[in-house]
């Protein structure tokens, strides 16, 4: 992710940071750290759901082949909903 997220220069500005100062004190430099921070979280988020709902999908479509097997005939418009894919995705990833 580091290396697909930040340009050379953030991954610089970062590294250099790290590397030479103890404590930020310059606003400048606080808000362009805080900014790639940001990018870093936002793509980690982002792949995290996709994973969830990828995950999700296919745990939901098992479930619909088992409860149509069981008579439940609305149950194949679950794999269709987002929301119930990453809270499966999410369980899974969390107990597994």
């Amino acid at each position: 992710m580091w290396f697909r997220v930040l340009s050379k220069v953030e991954r610089a500005i970062v590294d250099l940071t790290i590397k030479c100062v103890e404590k930020v004190r310059s606003i400048v430099l606080a808000g362009t750290i805080s900014t790639i921070v940001t990018k870093i979280l936002k793509s980690l988020e982002e792949d995290f759901v996709a994973a969830a709902e990828r995950i999700g999908y296919k745990i939901a479509e098992m479930l619909c082949t088992q409860g149509e097997r069981w008579g439940n005939k609305t149950c194949s418009t679950w794999k269709y909903d987002k929301y119930y894919l990453r809270f499966l995705g999410v369980n899974a990833l969390n107990n597994g």
